[in-house]
Protein backbone atom coordinates (compact mmCIF):
# COMPACT_ATOMS: atom_id res chain seq x y z
CA UNK A 1 0.00 0.00 0.00
CA UNK A 2 1.44 3.64 -0.28
CA UNK A 3 2.23 5.81 2.36
CA UNK A 4 -0.48 8.49 2.60
CA UNK A 5 -4.15 8.82 1.46
CA UNK A 6 -6.09 11.96 1.24
CA UNK A 7 -9.84 13.15 0.67
CA UNK A 8 -12.01 16.13 0.02
CA UNK A 9 -15.39 15.63 0.50
CA UNK A 10 -17.58 17.69 -1.56
CA UNK A 11 -21.37 19.30 -1.27
CA UNK A 12 -22.59 18.46 -4.49
CA UNK A 13 -21.93 15.16 -7.02
CA UNK A 14 -21.43 17.15 -10.26
CA UNK A 15 -18.45 19.04 -8.50
CA UNK A 16 -17.46 15.85 -6.87
CA UNK A 17 -16.80 13.59 -9.74
CA UNK A 18 -14.78 16.93 -11.58
CA UNK A 19 -12.70 16.95 -8.29
CA UNK A 20 -11.65 13.92 -8.52
CA UNK A 21 -10.80 13.78 -12.02
CA UNK A 22 -8.54 17.02 -10.96
CA UNK A 23 -6.98 14.74 -8.26
CA UNK A 24 -6.77 12.15 -10.58
CA UNK A 25 -4.69 14.27 -13.69
CA UNK A 26 -2.70 15.95 -10.65
CA UNK A 27 -0.17 13.59 -9.85
CA UNK A 28 0.50 10.23 -9.70
CA UNK A 29 -2.38 9.11 -7.40
CA UNK A 30 -4.96 5.91 -7.39
CA UNK A 31 -8.68 6.45 -6.27
CA UNK A 32 -9.69 4.33 -3.62
CA UNK A 33 -13.43 5.57 -3.49
CA UNK A 34 -15.32 8.49 -5.73
CA UNK A 35 -18.81 8.16 -4.20
CA UNK A 36 -21.70 10.06 -2.92
CA UNK A 37 -22.97 10.27 0.41
CA UNK A 38 -25.76 11.18 2.17
CA UNK A 39 -27.00 14.05 1.64
CA UNK A 40 -25.94 14.49 -1.76
CA UNK A 41 -22.56 15.07 -0.72
CA UNK A 42 -19.71 13.26 -2.52
CA UNK A 43 -16.59 12.12 -1.36
CA UNK A 44 -12.95 11.28 -2.89
CA UNK A 45 -10.44 9.03 -1.09
CA UNK A 46 -7.10 8.53 -2.88
CA UNK A 47 -3.54 6.96 -1.87
CA UNK A 48 -0.34 7.70 -3.13
CA UNK A 49 2.97 9.27 -1.95
CA UNK A 50 2.68 11.82 0.21
CA UNK A 51 3.44 14.59 -1.71
CA UNK A 52 1.25 13.24 -4.98
CA UNK A 53 -1.90 12.98 -2.18
CA UNK A 54 -0.96 16.56 -0.94
CA UNK A 55 -0.54 17.88 -4.27
CA UNK A 56 -3.94 16.13 -5.85
CA UNK A 57 -6.36 17.74 -2.82
CA UNK A 58 -4.37 20.95 -2.92
CA UNK A 59 -5.33 20.71 -6.24
CA UNK A 60 -9.82 19.68 -5.99
CA UNK A 61 -9.64 22.04 -3.19
CA UNK A 62 -8.22 24.95 -4.74
CA UNK A 63 -10.37 24.69 -7.92
CA UNK A 64 -13.70 23.31 -5.79
CA UNK A 65 -13.01 25.66 -2.39
CA UNK A 66 -16.31 27.05 -2.75
CA UNK A 67 -18.11 23.68 -2.19
CA UNK A 68 -15.58 21.79 -0.08
CA UNK A 69 -17.06 20.80 3.50
CA UNK A 70 -13.52 19.55 4.32
CA UNK A 71 -10.48 17.50 3.09
CA UNK A 72 -7.29 15.69 4.98
CA UNK A 73 -3.93 14.04 3.97
CA UNK A 74 -2.57 11.49 6.52
CA UNK A 75 1.04 10.21 5.57
CA UNK A 76 1.46 6.46 7.13
CA UNK A 77 -2.65 6.08 7.95
CA UNK A 78 -2.70 3.16 10.89
CA UNK A 79 -3.45 -0.32 8.95
CA UNK A 80 -6.69 -0.37 10.74
CA UNK A 81 -8.54 2.19 8.86
CA UNK A 82 -9.30 0.74 5.61
CA UNK A 83 -11.08 -2.81 7.54
CA UNK A 84 -12.89 -0.59 9.78
CA UNK A 85 -14.10 1.66 6.52
CA UNK A 86 -15.24 -1.59 4.48
CA UNK A 87 -16.89 -3.62 7.79
CA UNK A 88 -14.39 -6.35 7.90
CA UNK A 89 -12.78 -5.75 11.00
CA UNK A 90 -13.70 -8.45 13.83
CA UNK A 91 -11.83 -8.00 17.54
CA UNK A 92 -12.29 -11.40 19.38
CA UNK A 93 -13.68 -9.49 22.29
CA UNK A 94 -15.51 -6.11 23.43
CA UNK A 95 -13.83 -4.93 26.82
CA UNK A 96 -14.76 -1.29 26.37
CA UNK A 97 -16.94 0.15 23.31
CA UNK A 98 -15.74 3.72 22.60
CA UNK A 99 -18.33 5.42 20.15
CA UNK A 100 -17.33 9.08 18.44
CA UNK A 101 -20.09 11.00 15.61
CA UNK A 102 -19.30 13.55 13.64
CA UNK A 103 -20.69 15.99 10.90
CA UNK A 104 -18.42 14.80 8.04
CA UNK A 105 -16.84 11.57 6.93
CA UNK A 106 -12.88 13.71 6.94
CA UNK A 107 -13.00 14.48 10.14
CA UNK A 108 -13.96 11.19 11.42
CA UNK A 109 -11.37 9.60 9.02
CA UNK A 110 -8.48 11.88 10.73
CA UNK A 111 -10.17 10.90 13.98
CA UNK A 112 -10.11 7.54 14.16
CA UNK A 113 -6.74 7.47 12.39
CA UNK A 114 -5.45 9.45 15.96
CA UNK A 115 -7.66 7.51 17.83
CA UNK A 116 -5.89 4.33 17.00
CA UNK A 117 -2.53 6.17 17.17
CA UNK A 118 -3.17 6.78 20.81
CA UNK A 119 -3.80 3.87 22.92
CA UNK A 120 -4.10 0.00 22.09
CA UNK A 121 -7.44 -0.11 20.89
CA UNK A 122 -9.35 -2.17 17.91
CA UNK A 123 -11.22 0.06 15.50
CA UNK A 124 -14.83 -1.82 14.70
CA UNK A 125 -16.35 0.28 12.21
CA UNK A 126 -16.13 3.75 10.47
CA UNK A 127 -19.48 4.49 9.46
CA UNK A 128 -19.05 7.29 6.69
CA UNK A 129 -22.26 9.33 6.07
CA UNK A 130 -24.38 6.74 4.53
CA UNK A 131 -27.49 6.84 5.60
CA UNK A 132 -26.82 9.36 8.30
CA UNK A 133 -27.46 12.28 6.46
CA UNK A 134 -24.13 12.88 6.40
CA UNK A 135 -22.80 12.29 9.72
CA UNK A 136 -20.27 9.41 10.43
CA UNK A 137 -19.27 7.30 13.76
CA UNK A 138 -16.94 5.42 15.05
CA UNK A 139 -16.63 2.23 16.96
CA UNK A 140 -13.59 1.00 18.80
CA UNK A 141 -12.45 -1.29 21.73
CA UNK A 142 -10.09 -1.86 24.03
CA UNK A 143 -9.62 -1.63 27.74
CA UNK A 144 -11.77 0.91 29.70
CA UNK A 145 -8.87 3.66 30.27
CA UNK A 146 -7.57 2.98 26.46
CA UNK A 147 -11.09 3.33 25.12
CA UNK A 148 -11.45 6.48 27.22
CA UNK A 149 -7.97 8.17 26.31
CA UNK A 150 -8.65 7.42 22.22
CA UNK A 151 -12.17 8.78 22.10
CA UNK A 152 -10.51 11.40 24.25
CA UNK A 153 -7.83 12.57 21.80
CA UNK A 154 -10.44 11.78 18.95
CA UNK A 155 -12.88 13.90 20.48
CA UNK A 156 -10.46 16.92 20.46
CA UNK A 157 -9.54 16.44 17.22
CA UNK A 158 -13.18 16.50 16.11
CA UNK A 159 -13.91 19.38 18.26
CA UNK A 160 -10.50 21.50 16.25
CA UNK A 161 -12.26 21.34 13.47
CA UNK A 162 -15.37 22.01 14.32
CA UNK A 163 -17.08 18.33 13.45
CA UNK A 164 -17.39 16.77 16.95
CA UNK A 165 -20.83 16.12 17.49
CA UNK A 166 -21.49 13.43 20.51
CA UNK A 167 -19.57 10.61 22.17
CA UNK A 168 -19.68 7.45 24.63
CA UNK A 169 -17.36 4.98 26.56
CA UNK A 170 -19.33 2.52 27.37
CA UNK A 171 -17.90 -0.28 30.00
CA UNK A 172 -18.26 -4.00 29.37
CA UNK A 173 -21.38 -3.26 26.86
CA UNK A 174 -24.16 -6.19 27.34
CA UNK A 175 -23.80 -9.56 25.48
CA UNK A 176 -27.10 -8.06 24.07
CA UNK A 177 -26.18 -4.98 22.78
CA UNK A 178 -22.64 -6.23 21.46
CA UNK A 179 -24.50 -8.92 18.76
CA UNK A 180 -25.64 -5.35 17.34
CA UNK A 181 -22.04 -3.79 16.93
CA UNK A 182 -20.64 -5.89 14.52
Amino acid sequence: MARAIGMVELTTVSSGFAAADEMAKAAEVDILQAEVTCPGKFVVLITGELSAVRASVDRAAARFGDKVIDTFVLGNPHEAIFPAIYGTAQPEKIDALGILETYDVAAMIVAADLAAKTAIVELIELRLAKGMCGKSYMTLTGSVSAVEAAIERAKNEAGDRGMFLDSSVIARPSDKLVQYIF
